[in-house]
């Protein structure tokens, strides 16, 4: 694995460049940059063969085809090997039923882990690491979530969050609370008259 960009001391936040990488995965050699022009979310996992990560990657795979609808590649990583990034793919559809055709990274020294800040530069393990990256089409991040080891992902609330992140990127509107595909947008105050009581606080499609 090289790292294509230096390492930071800190996380990388909301708004920034994504850093780039170069790794082997179950798909072949993955460069993040090289996926530039569509949404990427990049997820990390504590190991393979755990149970809350095995859930996860099967209902991400049978819900596939809608992040490919979405013009979204998913990327997953752990510590783990290549070699048991695959046994784990085979066990997955064996146990569960689940075909996992997304990529996933292999992270051994978890050089991208650090440089991502899923886990702490003093860790001797990724136990921390369940952390999903929203990235855009260029490269930067839009959003970033981080869940407890012990507790899972929601393939709603992922998609949810993609869905959303992409219709104010476009609309330059704003999602309120709960938003849902086809539900209004909010304007921003700036857009309302300011002698207009709801002038903080108006749906798009009110105005």
């Amino acid at each position: 694995m090289e790292m294509a960009q230096r390492i930071e001391s800190r996380s990388p936040r909301i708004g920034e460049p994504a850093p780039d990488f170069r790794a082997r995965s179950t798909g072949g050699e993955i460069q993040l940059s090289k996926l530039r022009g569509r949404w990427v979310i990049f997820f990390s996992h504590p190991a393979d063969f755990t149970p809350v990560c095995s859930t996860e990657f099967a209902e991400l795979a049978r819900r596939q085809s809608e992040f490919d609808a979405l013009e979204t590649s998913l990327l997953g990583l752990s510590v783990d090997s290549l070699y048991s990034h695959m046994a784990w793919v085979r066990a997955i559809r064996e146990t569960l039923g689940a075909d996992v055709r997304f990529p996933i990274i292999e992270d051994p020294s978890m050089a991208i882990g650090h440089a991502y800040g899923m886990v702490d530069e003093q860790s001797a393990d990724s136990m921390a690491m369940r952390s999903t990256f929203f990235i855009d089409p260029e490269g930067v991040i839009r959003a970033i979530t981080c869940y407890p080891h012990n507790v899972g992902r929601s393939v709603d609330e992922m998609l949810r969050l993609l869905k959303a992140l992409q219709v104010v990127g476009s609309a330059q509107k704003l999602a309120p609370e709960g938003w849902r595909d086809g539900q209004p947008l909010l304007c921003p105050p700036s857009d309302i008259a300011e002698d207009r009581q709801d002038w903080f606080c108006r749906f798009a499609d009110a105005l």
